[in-house]
């Protein structure tokens, strides 16, 4: 009984890695969501707005916008009140330094979260990768508690051992499945973030103009 019930789990987790994939016309064998993977964004993607000017690509060296960048790209901070940082960004510069910094502060948001995007979707498939080799684990495992459960001189404190913990990392295994569904909305929540907040500096660069 323990033996079928970790193949179901396992046949579910591979069914979906399998299946998810071929309907997101994926090859990666180790991305398990159903969101179709894309490993990095393009700026066009999130921004609508004028061309940047050339001094965005150094937002790193500003006084300012790195630490609004952590700030802003932060997902526990709700995403009015980001918004609303950026309009009081925006209302302490300089009119002629405006348009500047404004764009350092869109390029860096892009730049910061596309790589934290990036990680979070390489963690997602070592995290496939993981359960499928403990699947394999706990099929093997309960296979060789079966064949010592049908041996006559089978010792009973260590099958009880081992179905003992068999039972409590199958519960791992499924919990970890469960938690699935979240991890993989991830990187799509980052991307919508990045794009409603590249829209308010959009929309502050336009009443600036």
């Amino acid at each position: 009984m323990i033996r079928s019930a970790i193949n179901g789990v396992a046949v579910a987790m591979l069914l979906a890695t399998t299946g998810t994939a071929l309907s997101a016309a994926n090859n990666d064998p180790d991305w398990p969501c159903i969101q179709r993977k894309v490993p990095e964004l393009s700026f066009g993607q999130i921004w609508t707005g004028a061309e940047l000017p050339p001094p965005a690509k150094d937002w790193s060296n500003d006084s300012r916008v790195p630490e609004l960048v952590e700030e802003l790209a932060a997902r526990r901070l709700p995403i009015a009140d980001a918004q609303r940082q950026i309009r009081e960004f925006a209302a302490g510069l300089p009119p002629d330094q405006a348009k500047d910094r404004l764009a350092m502060l869109v390029q860096g948001l892009f730049e910061h979260m596309d790589h934290e995007r990036s990680e979070v979707m390489s963690g997602i498939g070592r995290y496939a990768r993981n359960q499928i080799e403990l699947a394999a684990r706990l099929r093997k495992e309960s296979s060789d508690v079966d064949a010592l459960r049908g041996k006559p001189d089978a010792n009973i404190s260590e099958i009880d051992a081992r179905t003992d913990r068999l039972i409590w990392e199958t519960r791992v295994f499924e919990e970890r499945v469960q938690s699935l569904t979240y991890v993989c909305e991830v990187p799509t929540l980052i991307e919508q973030r990045l794009y409603a907040l590249a829209k308010t500096v959009n929309e502050v660069m336009k009443e600036g103009e």
